[in-house]
């Protein structure tokens, strides 16, 4: 014999904080004015972060931005981004019909959850990617720990 979870189909709470959600993003969006861009936020960089024994490895796709509007910072185990990618102001006569791609400034932070070593951290920013290397510190290895027979 099987389990099966039950769900009731009417849900009168889920479906009130649905529908607020909803209400609460169309009121939103009116009053930042970005309601041609429909749901869209301002620019949020995707990020990758991986983990090794020796370090952490941040990646940032900041396609369009130049180098030196990037900024990394690094206080204890938190990691911070942050940029602006400028909107391209162009003169035409025409009008834009579709405008998705999303500008402003941003801010990301990632508490990496080790101690790591500021002194080694390296930045790199190539082809639209920034690349972060942040170095454990030595008591955040993994060590093994070799067991000795009697």
């Amino acid at each position: 014999m099987s389990l099966v979870r039950w769900t009731p189909v009417f849900r009168p709470a889920r479906d009130l904080v649905t529908m607020q959600d909803e209400v609460n993003r169309f009121v939103d969006s009116f009053f930042r004015g970005d309601t041609l861009r429909g749901n869209l936020a301002a620019f949020t960089p995707a990020v990758d972060i991986e983990e090794s024994p020796e370090e952490f490895l941040v990646r940032a796709d900041l396609p369009g931005l130049d180098q030196k509007d990037v900024k990394v910072n690094l206080m204890g185990d938190t990691l911070t981004i942050r940029g602006e990618r400028k909107e391209e102001k162009k003169e035409t006569a025409g009008t834009a019909l579709r405008i998705e791609r999303s500008y402003g400034a941003f801010e990301r932070s990632f508490t990496l959850g080790a101690p790591v070593r500021a002194e080694g951290v390296k930045a790199t920013y190539r082809d639209g990617v920034l690349e972060v290397h942040v170095p454990k510190a030595e008591e955040a290895r993994r060590r093994e720990i070799p067991v000795q027979g009697s």
